[in-house]
């Protein structure tokens, strides 16, 4: 192996959007150690893919020179490809073939023989756990199985170097802690490995982490090294009696404050200097940096959104009879797929102005809840209402009372920004003046002006999930629905999501999200863990950590009573379901 089986040299590459070029990476230098795991992060738009595509010989730099395993990719691509293993963020599996079949047709793309092949795939599907799933179609896998299954593709030819494009966008924790231990276990055969991330967690586990921005290398060294400048800079806040949510508010409009977020001990603080700045009635302990904390430091946090389009809630204790009860009722809610349970006798409640969080493994309901909820599933038993409307008769009626963000984001990619919100808002029954005055608003509160004319498919993910939010909102909605609205989105993109929804729930909107990033769950009013098609647990994000407490883990954190709590419910039944 060469001593350095990935370089950039002063690489530049730029492409273009319309009349103008956009400038994706700028005169990069770097280089990767062999057998290392490597993260690469940045915020939409740093050039994460573009390095990747660019590392693969898919793309050719303007200017400079890639070398992989000692070839230069402008003459020597087909070398170059031959010798890597590559997953891109949508890896092209074909569903309707088998486990087995996918594994044989990429094996015979990759010109493996049909002995070398056949060994190899059982050292794969020994690596993945996919062995008892060789005759299942690949569109029938949960998503962190086609994920394992990606990366078993990408590694029939035993590569020196391995590219993976967010390999865990989307997955639940269990899949992701399960393909990290593959990676991980890459490094023991020699395999350099660089991966691109929106998690914080793997980047710490990584040997070194790559942050882009703008096309630019801001920084690349050990987490450690992302750590020792902030030494002293973070807290731990805690105020009895007072709610997680109100208290990062206060604290994050401090000028001292460069940043605060939500954990399962409290607030977690990112000053500016050195001192607390505590009022009367707050704890302060000095914490450990993270590289979260770095990330932050380096490339800033986005403006808190004043995003208050409801009034101010009463106080708990002064809300009405009316305002106390739920707004959504779900009892004993089913759905069957033929003979297949998808959702078994789902009870729950959700009152005005709270996050509710719906935790699960991919394929354990959420979704297909979600879909009854909004009225877009018909549900096959039970009951269910919407702000007093049953959605088993009326759901045109509770509809117009709801907003619905999808997993995919429901926008047209072939419309402008701007024709998506007009479209939404003449959906939504939005006429003359009070529909301009919602346009406008949308625009303004989401900053999208930059991008009014720029389709739906060109868009940034952090903007189209902006975008997708203002169509959701146009209709000043008392309930809004967001199932899994943050997958593959950048870290700080996801920051300000969780700005606006935290200041719409305090001016009383309800709001129901989906999520695997269990850092978010932190941010919940109430929880429900589903498995199986079933309620496992549920109550607020404390509740559900206490029912995870053992000896192992005398405070899990959110992941941990995740895994551990699904892992003794589903034990050997969850990959076979």
């Amino acid at each position: 192996m060469t001593d350095t089986p990935l370089r950039f040299s002063q690489v530049s590459k730029s492409f273009a959007r319309g009349k103008n070029r956009v400038q994706a990476l700028r005169n990069l230098d770097l280089s990767l150690p062999p057998g290392s795991i490597t993260a690469l992060l940045g915020p939409d738009g740093a050039g994460k893919t573009t390095l990747m595509r660019l590392a693969t010989g898919l793309l050719i730099p303007d200017s400079g020179e890639v070398s992989v395993l000692g070839a230069d990719t402008r003459r020597q691509a087909t070398q170059v490809q031959a010798a890597i293993g590559y997953m891109p963020q949508r890896f092209g599996l074909y569903e309707d073939l088998t486990v087995q079949e996918n594994l044989d047709l990429y094996a015979d793309l990759q010109g493996l023989t049909r002995v070398a092949a056949a060994a190899r795939q059982q050292e794969l599907l020994k690596l993945t756990a996919l062995g008892p799933f060789g005759a299942r179609r690949a569109g029938a896998l949960s998503g962190g199985m086609k994920q394992k299954l990606g990366v078993a593709c990408a590694l029939l030819r035993a590569p020196q170097l391995l590219l993976l494009d967010e390999p865990t966008v989307g997955v639940d924790p269990i899949a992701r802690r399960e393909l990290w231990e593959i990676i991980q276990g890459l490094r023991k055969q020699g395999v350099t490995v660089l991966m691109s991330t929106a998690y914080f967690d793997e980047a710490e586990r990584c040997d070194e982490i790559i942050l882009l921005h703008q096309g630019k290398l801001l920084k690349k060294a050990s987490p450690e090294a992302f750590h020792q400048p902030l030494d002293g800079r973070c807290f731990l806040v805690t105020q009895a009696a007072v709610n997680k949510r109100h208290l990062r508010e206060t604290l994050q409009h401090r000028p001292a404050v460069q940043d605060a977020r939500i954990l399962a001990e409290g607030v977690r603080v990112l000053c500016r200097d050195t001192r607390p700045h505590a009022v009367v009635g707050e704890n302060w302990q000095v914490a450990a940096p993270t590289f979260e904390d770095a990330f932050v430091d380096l490339l800033g946090t986005p403006e808190d959104p004043d995003t208050k389009i409801m009034p101010d809630p009463p106080p708990a204790a002064l809300l009405t009879d009316q305002e106390a009860k739920p707004v959504v009722e779900v009892r004993d809610l089913g759905k069957f797929y033929g003979k297949f349970e998808a959702v078994k006798g789902t009870t729950f409640s959700v009152r005005k102005g709270q996050i509710f969080g719906l935790l699960g493994a991919n394929g354990a309901g959420k979704t297909t809840t979600f879909r009854m909820l909004c009225g877009l599933l018909p549900a096959s038993s039970g009951s269910l209402q919407i702000a007093g409307v049953d959605m088993r008769h009326a759901t045109a009626q509770a509809r117009a009372r709801i907003g619905y963000v999808a997993q995919k984001f429901a926008l047209y990619g072939n419309l402008s920004s701007d024709q998506n919100l007009a479209f939404f808002s003449a959906a939504y029954g939005l006429r003359g003046k009070a529909r301009q005055t919602r346009l406008d608003w949308a625009r303004q509160e989401f900053q999208l002006a930059d991008y009014r004319h720029v389709n739906g498919d060109d868009l940034p993910l952090g903007i189209k999930q902006r975008l997708a939010l203002a169509c959701a909102l146009l209709h000043a909605l008392p309930i809004l629905f967001l199932d899994e609205p943050t997958s593959g989105v950048d870290p700080l993109a996801r920051r300000e999501f969780w700005q606006r929804i935290n200041a719409l729930a305090e001016g009383g909107v309800t709001v129901l999200i989906t999520t695997h990033f269990m850092d978010e769950a932190e941010y919940c009013d109430h929880l429900v863990l589903m498995s199986l098609g079933e309620v496992l647990a549920q109550g607020s994000p404390q509740e559900i950590r206490d029912q995870a407490k053992d000896a192992a883990h005398p405070e899990p954190s959110m992941e941990e009573a995740f895994i551990h709590l699904i892992q003794a419910h589903e034990s050997q039944t969850r990959r076979a379901s």
